[in-house]
């Protein structure tokens, strides 16, 4: 038992340092106006901060916001995703090359793919507003992508997706190859047409995986940032296409209102707890072929 102490002890130590002790400052900072010359001054408000950000139109903005961005990206993610994995799991030729082309989005840096999705939908030479009026003339005017409020998610949803599309194949495919091939292939004898097997053997025996998915694809889209941070400078314009994070990150390290965004991180870990003890209990049902 002293040994296996040995081990843990660095790991709990890092921990504690580094994670756990910053969670437990940051909730206490929620229920202050917290002075960062010195925190000696600081003014106990209670839940001052939380009733603030529950009755601030922008806050509640930013979490639909989030919200649109998590229930677009998600299902498209699984979808997409999913689609690859299956024709991954053929016996086709080059099978780990397509396996890396399809991950190199996953491992690609998103502040480099968030600048090259902002070239593609800027309003005046972008190459989204190119194809679709010298090319495929489906508009008389360039789109002004960046500039509308509900326009500008679109390249922020599709490099979500582009994003994510690979990492979901993977962990589908290794689902995909859990199934016990004798289930296929007896269903194969019986008559079951490809779509059949798919739908009543690969679906219901790919339930956890596809929970655990979901579940971690939604924490992830609660928590996008860095497209949103770079494609829309913040939540450009009037504030109105902020996710969490990025109001966060403003309250915190541009107004300086430390307190405000402390309340707001404990706000979203508390959405996403509840999401994510919602969609976990999916994964306690029995599977049933």
């Amino acid at each position: 038992m002293g040994t296996a102490w040995l081990f843990l002890i660095p790991g709990v130590a890092l921990f504690a340092t580094f994670v756990l002790g910053p969670l437990i400052f940051s909730f206490r900072i929620s229920f202050y106006d917290w002075n960062i010359i010195n925190s000696g001054d600081s003014i106990w408000v209670g839940l001052e901060n939380y009733a603030r950000a529950l009755g601030d139109p922008i806050f509640r903005r930013a979490v639909l916001n989030t919200a649109a961005y998590a229930l677009v990206t998600v299902p498209a993610q699984i979808a997409l995703g999913l689609g690859v994995a299956v024709l991954l799991n053929q016996a086709i030729r080059g099978k780990s090359l397509f396996r890396v082309l399809y991950y190199l989005p996953v491992i690609t840096p998103w502040v480099i793919v968030s600048l090259i999705f902002e070239f593609i939908f800027i309003g005046q030479g972008g190459l989204a507003n190119y194809f679709l009026k010298d090319v495929l003339h489906v508009t008389d005017q360039n789109i002004r992508w960046l500039a509308d409020p509900i326009l500008t998610f679109v390249p922020i949803f599709l490099l979500g997706i582009w994003k994510g599309v690979g990492w979901t194949a993977i962990i589908a495919l290794a689902g995909l190859q859990a199934i016990p091939r004798e289930l296929h292939e007896a269903s194969s004898v019986d008559g079951a047409s490809p779509w059949a097997r798919f739908r009543y053997i690969t679906l219901p025996l790919m339930r956890p995986t596809l929970v655990f998915l979901t579940v971690v694809l939604t924490i992830g889209g609660f928590n996008a940032y860095i497209s949103n941070l770079l494609i829309t400078n913040g939540g450009d314009p009037l504030d109105k296409t902020h996710f969490i994070l990025t109001l966060m990150y403003e309250a915190t390290f541009t107004r300086l209102d430390f307190g405000y965004g402390a309340a707001i991180s404990y706000l979203l870990m508390f959405f996403v707890l509840v999401m994510s003890i919602f969609q976990i209990q999916l994964l306690r049902r029995r599977v049933e072929l």
